[in-house]
């Protein structure tokens, strides 16, 4: 059990002292990384040409905001003289393969080599097969290289590619051999990389200094991506969902023949298909028998990654090609596998897969505006541990699209947040707390951004202090009775969500929000939207801690070495003011290597004018040029 420490004491100090050192070490040679590569030169790319323009135009749905802004990034990234390292990220079925194939043609256009890295073979043929419906009207050759092809296939396709006749090829780690050679490789497309092993990742890391790359990733682990959203790296994400998509019905149940029998049947009168995925290759057989029992005349087919390639890819194309009616599978159909016409999948013993496992699988499903299925079978819930019941209960409960995020989250609460940046980060996030500790990792990263890559991010520089910490302290009675609100949890989730505000206009949301649901707000509740306020105000100005107490406000300012405070407008506004209001019982003084301001509150009639009065007194304090750019910032 964590210890517990006060908000602003010395030891909460320390213990985020501690975790920002070792946060910044990772963090150092990250964007040392991203700062090499944005000083190195790379291939411009040329603006759209007519035929990029076309190929846009014929994409069968319309794009989602999300999708065609993500499009606008990589070509913009693309033209730039250095070399593109973006990250798309995107729940299932949300369009980032179609992002993949725009830039890959206006790779090719400009007359330079795609190379396609997928985790599996199975998912580069599907790629093959989408790739190819998308540009083989263009004249784009195309081709896979991966086990599924012949020694001999290999050889040729290795060839043609040192030769510059194939433009893009698809393929496993086989692309990474040290006999695969391009001729002019221009873009690398990398689908769920976190998949590949340490070694295809040091190759990745190598190409990446030279060639512009392009990594999706549907996994929704916040970790895989907090450093892209720290803008440690590109990132763009696609967060909305095709129109008329339908979320998946998700129901736990344990093995039931009639239960089975009926969903498949309904399934197989609308014309559609089922997974049933069952991950133990040993006894495979035995449950695919078991379904053709209690399917009787069904066509049924297994597939998993022991089976010879050449038999692997008979039983895919069947399936693909509507010859199979089930497909008994392992986990290869996990990633990326896109078959629009099935919409129910089983998931046998459920409780052996991982939360981000079993979200992809039901990803499998639900890809057209066919209502879609998926049933996790599971033993008596009652034997399972009580983490794996949470798990599967989350997966469950999180069926809307677009819940990846969220249902990571209950992942992280359920079983803690593991290695957020490869190293052992745990222990720093038991004793803070999940998202205070990532405060910590974005204040880390700004530090470094803003004192030893200063160079590297000053685009970024201008006013923002409203990214800062600051700590509120007070005498009044601030908090969510239990009388208002009688969940916990509820309570809970209200408390987080002010914690989060960086913005006045989204407390005033929060507060409607509330009292739609709950009611009039008690006085608890009004005193702690004004700490609410203050904290933002604190935030704004550059204050580290505020102390309303009585009729007196105390404020510190940041340490020595924040030059954006010191140095702005701000800090001058206060002095100029710090005159005036020695007139008013104010005083400015060092205490120990604390710079404290202390303004004594006139005319206190009740305890909710001492924070109308610090509102006030703090606004005063703002240049007007501030207030400007954060109205801005929105």
């Amino acid at each position: 059990m964590p210890a517990l420490s006060r908000l602003g004491s010395a030891e909460w100090e320390k213990l985020k002292n501690r975790a920002k050192k070792k946060v910044k070490d990772i963090a150092r040679e990250l964007i040392g990384l991203y700062a090499r590569r944005k000083k190195s030169r790379g291939f411009a790319f040329s603006p759209d040409a007519p035929w990029q323009k076309e190929l846009e135009a014929s994409f069968m749905y319309e794009d989602t905001f999300d999708q065609a802004k993500a499009t606008m990034d990589v070509k913009r990234d693309m033209e730039e003289p250095h070399p593109m390292d973006r990250l798309i990220c995107g729940d299932v079925g949300f369009g980032k393969t179609e992002v993949a194939v725009r830039a890959a043609f206006k790779a090719v256009l400009d007359g330079k080599q795609v190379a396609v890295l997928v985790p599996t073979t199975i998912l580069a043929m599907q790629h093959f097969n989408t790739f190819q419906d998308r540009l083989a009207r263009y004249g784009v050759h195309l081709d896979v290289l991966s086990r599924f092809r012949t020694r001999s296939d290999q050889g040729g396709i290795i060839a043609r590619l040192g030769e510059g006749g194939i433009d893009i090829v698809i393929g496993t780690h086989r692309i990474l051999s040290r006999d695969v050679a391009f001729r002019n490789i221009g873009l690398l497309i990398v689908d769920e990389e976190h998949r590949f092993g340490v070694s295809a990742k040091e190759k990745i890391r190598q190409m990446k200094a030279e060639v512009d790359t392009l990594s999706l990733t549907a996994t929704p682990i916040p970790r895989t991506l907090h450093f892209s959203l720290m803008g440690a790296r590109d990132l763009s994400v696609i967060a909305t969902p095709p129109r008329n998509r339908l979320p998946v019905i998700t129901e736990i149940l344990q093995w039931n023949d009639d239960v089975i029998r009926d969903a498949v049947r309904k399934e197989l009168q609308r014309g559609g298909q089922a997974y049933f995925v069952h991950d133990r290759v040993q006894s495979m057989d035995e449950v695919a028998g078991r379904l053709q029992a209690i399917l009787p005349g069904v066509r049924l087919r297994s597939a998993h990654g022991q089976m010879p390639a050449h038999a692997l890819e008979e039983v895919m194309m069947a399936f693909m090609e509507k010859r199979c009616d089930i497909l008994v599978a392992t986990k290869i159909i996990e990633s990326g596998l896109d078959i629009p016409n099935v919409n129910t999948i089983f998931i046998n013993r459920a409780d052996r897969f991982g939360m981000a496992e079993l979200y992809q699988l039901r990803g499998r499903v639900g890809r057209s505006n066919a209502q879609a299925y998926a049933y996790l079978l599971t033993p008596p819930v009652s034997s399972l541990p009580r983490p794996t019941v949470q798990r599967l209960q989350a997966v469950e409960e999180f069926t809307e699209l677009g819940s990846g995020f969220n249902l990571a989250m209950r992942d992280l609460e359920i079983r803690g947040a593991g290695n957020l940046l490869g190293a052992e980060q745990s222990g720093f996030i038991e004793n803070m707390g999940f998202e205070t500790y990532t405060r910590v990792l974005e204040e880390a990263v700004r530090e470094l951004k803003e004192e030893e890559f200063k160079g590297l991010f000053e685009k970024e520089s201008g006013f923002r202090a409203q990214q800062r910490e600051a700590v509120v302290e007070t005498d009044l009675s601030a908090f969510i009775p239990e009388s208002y609100l009688q969940s916990e949890e509820e309570r809970l989730a209200v408390y987080r969500r002010l914690y989060a505000l960086s913005s006045n206009e989204q407390l005033e949301e929060v507060q409607k929000e509330m009292q739609d649901r709950f009611g009039r707000f008690p006085v608890e509740i009004q005193n702690l939207f004004g700490m609410v306020r203050l904290r933002l105000a604190a935030v704004r100005i550059g204050f580290r801690k505020l102390s309303v107490k009585g009729n007196l406000l105390e404020a510190d300012f940041p340490p020595e070495s924040d030059t954006l405070f010191y140095e702005g407008g701000t800090f001058q506004k206060i002095m100029s003011m710090v005159p005036l209001m020695q007139k008013k019982s104010a005083t400015l003084r060092q205490e120990g290597n604390i710079l404290r301001l202390r303004v004594q509150l006139p005319g206190i009639q009740n305890p909710g004018d001492k924070v109308t009065k610090s509102l006030l007194l703090l606004e005063q304090m703002r240049p007007a040029e501030h207030a400007v750019k954060e109205e801005g910032t929105g």
